[in-house]
């Protein structure tokens, strides 16, 4: 199994923390108030907590911050991050979560990756699906919990899909860095369908049946 560094203590950390250690991967959790990270790891048990600015553990570092923080952060670990595989899950809502904030023609994705640093790869995961509907899903529900990913480099592409599965999730791999800012935009789509009343629950999920 992998290491996994996830910056940032929300719940999609938890949800993913979580699964990740069950999965049999090695987790740090690193957050920039460091009680928090501490606590977060206690949570999970079994994670480790680390230290912002200092070189993660993992090989696949995941960024399960705000879109706004997203940037700063990268900055801050600077080379650090050389070499890694970075996992932005970001939505770059507006206020009202009717759109995006992101330059037109761009993603969060492909704003993160122009602040990355040389031989780290950042790939698109996890956006379009709810912390609460991760941390509730288990492999006996009847029907997979699909995990998009996006991304330029195939072998960064290759080892998100592996943790992903190693999460008894589904990976579907749909293109290169470019579809994030697609990606994105389903995130939109399920705010309004949410606020809009098209479903009567929170706990739902979008993804891909094959049918014959």
């Amino acid at each position: 199994m992998g290491r996994i560094s996830i910056i940032g203590t929300g719940n999609m950390a938890r949800a993913l923390g979580s699964r990740a250690l069950a999965g049999g991967n090695a987790v740090e959790v690193l957050g920039r108030d460091a009680s928090k990270a501490d606590a977060l790891a206690a949570v999970i048990g079994g994670a480790t907590a680390g230290t912002i600015g200092a070189a993660p553990a993992g090989d696949i570092v995941i960024l399960a911050v705000p879109y706004a923080h997203a940037a700063p952060v990268l900055r801050q670990f600077g080379s650090a991050l050389s070499g890694k595989v970075i996992v932005d899950i970001t939505n770059p809502f507006n206020p009202d979560l009717t759109g995006l904030v992101t330059p037109e023609g761009s993603s969060a994705a492909q704003e993160i990756a122009k602040c990355a640093p040389p031989g780290a790869h950042v790939v698109k995961a996890f956006n379009t699906v709810f912390g609460h509907v991760l941390a509730a899903y288990t492999p006996e529900d009847p029907r997979p919990l699909d995990v998009f990913i996006a991304g330029d480099d195939a072998e960064a592409k290759a080892r998100v899909s592996l943790f992903v599965e190693t999460l008894a999730l589904r990976p579907l791999d749909v293109g290169d860095l470019k579809s994030a800012r697609w990606l994105e935009g389903t995130s939109v789509l399920l705010m309004r369908a949410m606020f809009g009343k098209a479903v009567h629950s929170s706990s739902f999920s979008i993804g891909l049946t094959v049918r014959d």
